[in-house]
């Protein structure tokens, strides 16, 4: 039997500690969450992309009675990025969440598989994504996707 261990290093940091452009996205990230349409979540996601050329893009969850049919935030981010800024990376994620009480979570709101998913492949064509999650506690950081979805699929695996 062989067996790997696979860990993932997060760091807690404080607004204060955040680069100027990190905090600008973390305070776009969470002025997204308003924009959010989550009639039966009541669960608002926001999330801001710093792209390589400079540029800002945000998105916000959006739901829909049918499951299935709604995007989060971070995919709503990022398909606006690659039809407005098609083939520019993505150097920064930020994502912030507001639960049902209409606060800010207090734990970090990580992106679910199908955005890791979707976020892998963009770090596979352009390089790494550094993720920072929002919560009052503190904003976690992540260096790369490949650090929230280790083992990855990508056109490689095909």
């Amino acid at each position: 039997m062989r067996e790997y261990t696979l860990t993932t290093q997060v760091r807690v940091l404080t607004m204060e500690e955040l680069t100027p452009e990190e905090s600008r996205l973390v305070e776009l990230a969470k002025k997204a969450t308003y924009s959010s349409y989550s009639p039966y979540s009541h669960f608002c996601v926001g999330a801001a992309l710093l792209l390589e050329n400079g540029e800002t893009v945000c998105g916000s969850n959006q739901e829909n009675a049918s499951f299935p049919v709604g995007c989060c935030a971070e995919r709503t981010a990022m398909h606006y990025a690659g039809a407005h800024y098609p083939g520019v990376g993505i150097k920064v994620l930020a994502i912030a969440a507001r639960d049902t009480s209409g606060e800010f979570t207090s734990e970090a709101t990580a992106p679910c598989g199908m955005c890791r998913q979707a976020l892998a492949e963009a770090e596979h064509r352009f390089g790494p994504i550094r993720i920072l999650l929002y919560c009052t506690e503190g904003v976690h950081c992540i260096d790369s996707v490949g650090e929230l979805l280790p083992m990855t699929f990508t056109s490689e695996s095909l």
